[in-house]
């Protein structure tokens, strides 16, 4: 199976594994930056309350309906309704069939400029991979922002409306900061899996490192050396990432007690976590959370 002279040949096209550790990464990067930003947004619609249908739930006399088809409706939001749609149908999709049809479909017909990036990566390859990454990690990333939100206590809010200040105040200054903390090292970990999961892309000819693994395949007919080579660098990228985030996530944990926590931040954390393990599986029907811990019906 593994011979010396096939590392020999592999290690000729070691300039292909250091493309592909570059593109990776930068991959990689990306990802995790634009998936973030889209999860913040869908975070924030799916915990809205826009209800425009909301005159419905009250009689023509200005009683409010106990039950009915009208009561139903007039609890309906088409924001949240919007998110919860697009959230199910990524996690619930192969990220292969995702892939294809932003690269084939939705990007197909888009002229990408010719120039290439660090003066290997094609950029009309690379484009279409962080696009269709950065949409599926914004699916599960807006689940663990929602979960982060929702662990902040509701009083807060309370305290920050009989101050005075509007709901995008509260969640700018008062809920967001105190989120963001709390759900740091699940976005970490969010990197260390779109590290991984980067090798899809080798599938549309996006230069990363399984991309090297082929292309070698191709010129020496070996397949076993730079499988075990694509290993050892994904192996090298990944432990050492997974260790410092481990460290710094004990690091804030120590500083939660010597806060005198009352157990709320490791309760927040445990309620995010639950949520990052959507990233490997689907939870169950309706997970959800309010501020303060309340369970959604």
């Amino acid at each position: 199976m593994f011979t010396a002279a096939g590392f020999a040949k592999t290690w000729e096209y070691i300039t292909l594994f250091k493309q592909g550790l570059i593109c990776t990464v930068a991959l990689s990067l990306l990802t995790v930056i634009f998936g973030f930003i889209l999860a913040l947004v869908l975070a924030v619609m799916r915990l809205s309350d826009i209800r425009p249908l909301r005159f419905l739930a009250l009689t023509p006399d200005g009683h409010l309906r106990e039950q009915g088809f009208l009561t139903l409706l007039s609890r309906f939001n088409p924001v949240s309704f919007l998110a919860t749609v697009y959230v199910e149908i990524f996690r619930a999709t192969p990220m292969l069939v995702q892939l294809f049809i932003i690269y084939y479909v939705v990007l197909g017909d888009v002229d990408f400029p010719s120039y290439k990036l660090f003066g290997f990566i094609r950029f009309d390859r690379f484009v279409p991979g962080v696009v269709a990454l950065a949409m599926n990690s914004g699916a599960y990333l807006s689940e663990i922002i929602r979960a982060g939100i929702q662990s902040i206590d509701g009083g807060q809010t309370e305290a920050a409306r009989s101050l005075g200040l509007s709901q995008v105040q509260n969640m700018r200054f008062i809920i967001l900061p105190q989120a963001i903390k709390n759900i740091l090292p699940p976005i970490a970990n969010e990197f260390v899996t779109i590290i991984k999961e980067s090798s899809i892309c080798y599938t549309i000819g996006v230069q990363e490192i399984m991309y090297a693994v082929t292309s070698t395949k191709g010129a020496t007919y070996r397949i076993a050396e730079p499988l075990v080579v694509a290993t050892v660098v994904y192996f090298c990228l990944t432990f050492p990432t997974s260790k410092i985030i481990a460290y710094f996530e004990r690091r804030m944990s120590v500083g939660d007690k010597r806060n005198g926590g009352d157990g709320k931040p490791k309760k927040a954390r445990m309620k995010i976590r639950q949520a990052s393990i959507l990233r490997s599986q689907g939870g169950p029907e309706g997970f959800s959370f309010h501020a303060g811990g309340e369970k959604e019906e």
